[in-house]
């Protein structure tokens, strides 16, 4: 059974423990850091570009450059805060780091991320691994497509509508 998962399920790095999140990962807490983690932990998990990021911060009215937003996502990344992903080649996207499992839908044409789980490809991956003689410690399942707001639209490829 494919599902999405709760939008609202529990984030390990919750605001009101966010000071202490960022020490036990072994960073100073800064007022950047705090800021860009609020937005990550924001109401919607989506899956924000450093420059999106940036963009929040200064749509807050916070006065935080787009290095530091850089430089504090790399540093998330490298605590586990936060995973960085590369759905295309030129642009990377973060997300909080939950904790719980979960494949992605890419659109190829908006660039859209939706999250999904799915118990028989979760199972499955593991009897490949298993038949292999690998022990499975991760792994990353994205699938690309058109998303249904792109779907409704035609696509033109090399001058053709399709």
């Amino acid at each position: 059974m494919v599902t999405q998962p709760q939008r609202n399920a529990h984030i390990p790095w919750e605001i009101s423990q966010e000071s202490d999140e960022l020490r036990r990962a072994g960073l100073k807490v800064t007022l950047p850091r705090l800021k860009i983690l609020r937005i990550l932990a924001g109401r919607e998990r989506e899956h924000l570009a450093a420059e999106e990021v940036y963009q929040r911060l200064h749509e807050n009215g916070d006065d935080i450059g787009l290095a530091t937003v850089y430089r504090v996502l790399t540093q998330f990344a490298e605590a586990g805060i936060v995973i960085r992903h590369n759905f295309d080649s030129d642009r990377a996207v973060f997300e909080l780091n939950s904790g719980i499992q979960h494949d992605h839908l890419v659109c190829v044409d908006c660039g859209r991320v939706e999250e999904f789980k799915d118990r028989v490809i979760e199972r499955r991956q593991a009897d490949v691994a298993a038949v292999s003689g690998y022990t499975l410690l991760s792994h990353s399942h994205i699938l690309y497509g058109r998303c249904p707001d792109c779907a409704r639209t035609p696509r033109v490829q090399g001058g053709q509508i399709s």
